[in-house]
């Protein structure tokens, strides 16, 4: 029998239908509540960070890098400049897929692997992915238009005009001045990000490092109103950056040139300062290189030519050069024996040609392997014995010569305002016995006495000495900058306490021994001083640079060019009235009277001297004979 037919029960699907309205209803009136109070919290509670948010996707901020302030010497010839060039940048926010951007631009341009290497370095450094980083300088109007050209290949990349550092100079100051490079990594963890936003180059070397600050300037910036591609429609709101401050230096470009002339592209380093002032009147350090590729980005195979050349070019040979003194430092000797009372200006001693410690049979020879037979002060200072100097290093004892070198200078950073300076050595009997773990011998004092053995200074030491013999003692730092920003520099570093002596007699009494080295019939540059128009002191110097057997004789035939000694010369002029103080250092020159000594001279004419070859008025001498002073 078949089942029976169920009849449909209207009641029942009416009520599930209205039960389900009213729960659609229910639920639309909720989501529209929701959606409501969603649009009020949108709208209304959050509107300032909304509306801040959409202002920064349309107003950008961008950093105004200050112009960096300019260098001179001190008569305002321009040795460090700002030149406009145009420069490609690239935005990684924009590009995309930066690295395929820069295959574009190394195809589209035609450079080598190492340009792309180097612009892939340059776009990691870049602090921010959205401010433009340049990949490369100076384009020239050809590139300009490739790239200009080819614009829709090459997303986030613009030229840019800007300028960079430029040295019209190039390699007459590189050593003094320095250059500026590209901020590297290290650099830009210790640098302000905000006043250097914008900026890509910062002083490496020189004055340009040790003056970033004043150079630099202030930050500026602007608010700019940009498209939905970036590109700025207008300019809301500048605040102007502030330009750095010029400096003026205390070199002197003609007496750097003359420098330069006297070394005759020899290598070597001259440094010639006011006595009175401190200030570096010329600062020359041969050979020496062009600081402009170094600005924009040295190529690696111009870096290594610079880097491997056994002439070393980029070595700063005035301040970081250590060599022998030799016996450019016997005034200084001379002076501390004074002062200590174990000679007087007539103090003799009997040069056999060497001298010996008591009951020792080593013989410290002198130069003249022949003897001087009696040496007074004068004479040992005009003919440079080293007999006497031997005699007096054994009188005064390593600790007291090491009190008195180092009130001179020595071993120790002399300079204001140079960076790169390195202390050099005065050795003395705890530094020994930390270094070598050995006692103090007295045949080591013997050799220090006449600037042999460790003792290691610079040429800006041995200047700086010199000077000090020229003021009587008087202390004044060397300094590069002569005005920054038009006052006087401000730098904060302690005076040495003045060289003051018991009998302010002594230092003329070195004096005239050290115009006889020049002006005396036995001394050992009198050639030099018979040309002269002034008085001249001086002291000539011969550094050894291997050593030679005891009973052997110097010999230069045998030995290599770059083994063969260097030769020295310090002196200051005029004599009675000093204005200038020069050290004169020449590579393997082999003779300091012979060599350094007329390099010094020419150095002292082209401060002294007139365009027409005559003593300058202020440098007249005064009333004084100028024959040799006996003792």
């Amino acid at each position: 029998m078949p089942p029976p037919i169920r009849l449909k029960d209207h009641e029942r699907d009416a009520r599930l239908i209205r039960s389900r309205m009213l729960f659609g209803g229910v639920a639309l009136i909720i989501l529209t509540m929701l959606l409501m109070i969603r649009m009020y919290y949108l709208q209304v509670v959050q509107f300032e960070h909304h509306s801040t948010l959409a202002e920064n996707n349309r107003i950008h901020v961008q950093s105004l890098p200050p112009t960096r302030g300019m260098i001179y010497d001190r008569n305002g010839l321009l040795i460090a400049d700002n030149r406009a060039s145009f420069s490609l940048t690239l935005t990684r926010e924009r590009a995309g897929d930066w690295e395929q951007v820069l295959d574009s631009i190394i195809e589209i341009l035609e450079l080598d692997s190492d340009s792309r290497e180097l612009f892939e370095k340059r776009i990691r450094q870049g602090r921010r992915p959205f401010e433009p980083v340049p990949v490369m300088f100076e384009l020239s109007e050809e590139q300009i238009a490739r790239v200009a050209v080819n614009q829709f290949r090459l997303p986030g990349v613009e030229v840019a005009a800007s300028l960079v550092r430029y040295y019209p100079q190039k390699e007459h100051f590189a050593h003094s001045v320095g250059y500026v490079g590209r901020i590297n990594e290290a650099e830009l963890k210790k640098l302000d990000p905000v006043n250097y936003s914008g900026t890509h180059h910062i002083g490496k070397t020189g004055i340009e490092r040790f003056y970033e600050e004043q150079l630099h300037g202030q930050v500026g910036y602007e608010e700019v109103e940009t498209n939905a591609r970036g590109r700025v429609l207008r300019v809301l709101n500048r605040v102007e950056p502030i330009s750095g401050q010029d400096i003026y230096l205390t070199l002197d470009s003609k007496l750097q040139e003359a420098a330069e002339l006297a070394l005759d592209g020899r290598r070597g380093a001259i440094v010639a300062l006011d006595p009175n002032t401190g200030e570096v009147l010329a600062m020359v350090s041969q050979p020496s290189f062009d600081p402009n590729p170094f600005v924009t980005g040295i190529s690696f195979k111009a870096y290594g030519l610079l880097r491997d050349s056994l002439d070393q070019p980029l070595f700063n040979r005035v301040l970081r050069g250590l060599y022998p003194p030799g016996s450019t430092i016997k005034p200084m000797m001379a002076i501390a024996g004074l002062d200590i009372g174990v000679i007087t200006p007539n103090s003799r001693v009997f040069d056999p040609g060497f001298f010996q410690l008591p009951n020792h049979k080593h013989k410290y020879r002198n130069w003249n392997r022949y003897g001087d037979g009696w040496v007074s002060l004068d004479l040992a200072l005009a003919r440079s014995n080293d007999t006497y100097f031997y005699d007096l290093a054994h009188k005064m004892g390593i600790d007291r010569m090491h009190d008195y070198m180092t009130r001179f200078g020595f071993g120790q950073r002399v300079a204001l305002d140079m960076f790169e300076e390195t202390a050099g050595l005065m050795p003395s009997k705890d530094w020994k016995q930390s270094r070598y773990r050995q006692p103090w011998y007295p045949g080591e004092t013997l050799i220090l006495g006449i600037g042999q053995g460790y003792m290691q200074t610079t040429p800006l030491q041995l200047a700086q000495a010199t000077a000090l013999m020229a003021s009587k003692g008087k202390w004044m730092r060397p300094h590069l900058a002569r005005s920054v920003g038009g006052l006087q520099p401000i730098v904060d570093a302690e005076m040495p306490d003045d060289i003051v002596l018991r009998d302010n007699k002594s230092w003329d009494a070195v004096s005239l021994g050290m115009e006889n080295v020049l002006h005396g019939t036995r001394g050992t540059a009198r050639k030099v001083g018979d040309s002269a128009q002034y008085r001249i002191a001086g002291k000539s110097g011969t550094a050894q640079v291997v050593a030679i057997k005891q009973g052997e004789r110097y010999n230069s035939d045998k030995l290599q060019e770059r083994h063969r000694d260097h030769a020295l010369f310090v002196a200051y002029a005029p004599a009675e009235k000093p204005a200038i103080a020069v050290a004169v250092m020449v590579e393997n020159g082999e003779s300091g009277s012979g060599v350094a000594a007329p390099v010094a001279k020419q150095v002292l004419d082209g401060w002294l001297l007139d365009d027409e070859g005559q003593l300058k008025a202020q440098y007249q001498p005064d009333e004084r004979s100028n024959v040799e002073v006996r003792r």
